[in-house]
Order: C-alpha cells, then sequence, then structure tokens
C-alpha cells in the first residue's frame, strides 16, 4: 500500500443538553507516526470498500463554505488546522438546518495515493472496547469506528485542479440511511450530484456485450474477456481511481487494442474517455444471481451451457451436478421424509 499521509485533523460534534450542535475543535493537527499513517490507510480502505458510492461536483447555487475554505487553504490563505475548523463549522450548521442527530468524530485526511491526492472528510461514531489488567480490573478504551463508516465523501484534490470541467472529481457513499442523509451531506459539501457510475456500469456491460458479438468471439473468448474486463474495473475502484477507456479496450481485446475503443466510437456509444464505475453493477459481466419467490440463485457465468442450462419458452433452469453441501442437506431431507412416510403406512 502507498498511501502518504500529509495531514490529519480531528474535531468532534456532540449535542447539548438543549439538542443543539456543537463543535469541539482540537487545537493542532494530528502529529505524523506510523499509528497515524496506518489510520489513514485504513481510512482509504475502508472508503474504497464502500461498494455504492455517487459522484459529485461543487455547485455555485449551494453554500460555498467548504469549497471557499478549500480554496483558502490550497492558496496559503489559511492553513490546514483553519480548512479544518471552517470545514467543521459548516457541517455543524448543516446538522442543525437538517435537525438531524448524527454526532461523531470529524476526520479530514489529506493524503497522497499513486499519482493522485485526495482529501477524504467522514464523520465516524466510535464504541467501547473493554478489557482486563494484570490485577483483573476492567478497564474501557474508546476506539473509531471505521468499519460502520457512512457519512464520507472524497474530493480528488488532483482531478479538482487539472479536470474539474468533468464533474465527478468528488465521491461520496451513499449509504443506507435513505435519501434524506445523502442529500444532508451534499448539502454540506455544497456540491450536486453528476456522473452517475451505476449508469455508466450498465454502458459498460452493454457496450462489451456488443463488441464481443460483433467481433465474433468464440463462446470461451467471451467468457474470458468478461472475466478481464470486470477484474480491471474492481481493481480501479478498489484503488478509488476511474476506468480509461484506451485501457479497458486493451483489456476487452488484447489482439486488437483498440478494437472496443474504435467500436464505441463507430457506433456513437456514450462512453468516456474515463469515468467511475460501480462494481456491484460490473458483476453481471461474471455471475448470474437473483431472489424471488423464496428461491435464491447464484451461479457463474461460464457454467450456462455447461452445468447450467436455461430453456428460455418454458422458464425451466437445469442444474447438473449440486454444492456438496447442498445436495447434503437435500439429501437429508429427503430420507428423513421418506423414513417418516414408512413409519405412517
Amino acid at each position: 500500500m502507498s498511501v502518504e499521509m500529509q495531514h490529519l485533523a480531528i474535531n468532534y460534534i456532540a449535542l447539548t443538553d438543549s439538542g443543539e450542535h456543537q463543535a469541539h475543535y482540537r487545537e493542532a493537527l494530528i502529529g505524523r507516526s506510523g499509528a497515524v499513517a496506518n489510520l489513514v490507510e485504513q481510512l482509504h480502505l475502508a472508503y474504497n470498500g464502500k461498494p455504492a458510492k455517487g459522484y459529485a461536483a461543487f455547485e455555485t447555487e449551494k453554500s460555498p463554505k467548504v469549497a471557499l475554505a478549500l480554496a483558502d487553504w490550497q492558496s496559503g490563505n489559511s492553513d490546514y488546522l483553519g480548512f479544518s475548523r471552517a470545514t467543521t463549522d459548516a457541517l455543524v450548521q448543516e446538522l442543525s438546518q437538517h435537525q438531524l442527530p448524527e454526532t461523531g468524530y470529524l476526520l479530514l485526511a489529506h493524503y497522497r495515493y499513486l499519482a493522485s491526492e485526495f482529501l477524504l472528510i467522514c464523520l465516524l461514531g466510535s464504541k467501547d472496547h473493554f478489557e482486563l489488567t494484570e490485577q483483573l480490573e476492567l478497564a474501557t478504551s474508546r476506539h473509531l469506528d471505521i468499519s460502520r463508516m457512512q457519512l464520507a465523501a472524497r474530493l480528488d484534490l488532483t482531478e479538482y485542479a487539472v479536470n474539474r470541467e468533468q464533474g465527478h472529481y468528488i465521491s461520496f457513499i451513499r449509504g443506507r440511511a435513505g435519501r434524506k442523509v445523502a442529500d444532508f451531506f451534499l448539502d454540506f459539501l455544497g456540491c450536486a450530484e453528476g456522473t452517475d457510475a451505476k449508469a455508466n456500469s450498465q454502458l459498460v456491460l452493454a457496450s462489451v456485450e456488443e463488441y464481443l458479438g460483433a467481433a465474433e468471439f468464440a463462446p470461451e473468448e467471451k467468457t474470458a474477456a468478461r472475466r478481464q474486463v470486470f477484474d480491471y474495473c474492481e481493481e480501479r475502484a478498489k484503488a478509488g481511481q476511474e476506468v480509461v477507456l484506451a485501457e479497458l479496450s486493451a483489456v476487452v481485446d488484447p489482439e486488437q487494442e483498440n478494437g472496443f475503443l474504435h467500436y464505441c466510437a463507430e457506433q456513437q456509444l456514450a462512453v468516456a474517455e474515463q469515468f467511475p464505475v460501480e462494481v456491484k453493477e460490473l458483476k453481471k459481466l461474471v455471475k448470474f444471481n437473483g431472489t424471488g419467490g423464496g428461491l435464491s440463485l447464484s451461479f457463474d457465468e461460464k457454467l450456462l451451457g455447461e452445468r447450467v442450462s436455461y430453456d428460455l419458452k418454458t422458464d425451466t433452469l437445469v442444474i447438473k451436478g449440486t454444492p456438496p453441501n447442498l445436495r447434503d442437506q437435500l439429501q437429508r431431507f429427503l430420507q428423513g421424509y421418506s423414513a417418516f412416510e414408512q413409519q405412517g403406512d
């Protein structure tokens, strides 16, 4: 891992007895150390691991507080500590306006990863851990709950500096709490949602399938190409990077590196030169799955036509060879049912 920490600021947002939000500021930045670098790396990995993200850009019609604070810091008119305090103030104000009870530790991590510079802003809760001393006394310690990161956004500072017109230099976690919380975090940042990673992924799915058909790939070649496309996109997403169309083209068809690229242009497919993707959506390249009516099925794409066959007219799926654990459950159930039936006779 090549995460290089630059700055880390932490402030705490609490609720007063009267129900008002109040910020508690740390008087200095967190000093650099191996432990702090490890924390920033964990934040980076936890954020990258979140599957559902949206993409946005600063919006002039919304509150410009975070954007102005960012500009002051980058121009040298304020330091990173001042930027963190201004950002915390903006969050407190937004929480109060939306009347949300959210509290926690606001972390602002500035770091470099590979060739890009990032700013990760996240509001984390905490959890208490219990331990016993050598004298068997009970002690508690408070830990940041990184695994439950939900309110978080990341600004690609490199993209923001050189390619901000694309409008997707800010990513944010959609989370499970619904649109209200997602909208609140966008309002806090002063940005509006733009690029749709899910729509991009669906376009990639359709475009790749079209190309594989037009180029008359053999069935086994299609399976290999789909897996290569998924692996490439997954690797880029996990690294927090966008998919590059020219690179994707070489992955789709290594023998004709620009074949997919030229096909997209000739067919006027609206595939951008660089775009974010959603890994969850791209799994359809390599796996079939579905749930409904008390039935849940999932199998690799390469098994279709071999161990799995589907009749479109009768909507019938035939599976040859079941997983050992499923086979064991079925045999036990049927044997038990037969024995019960014989006893009844």
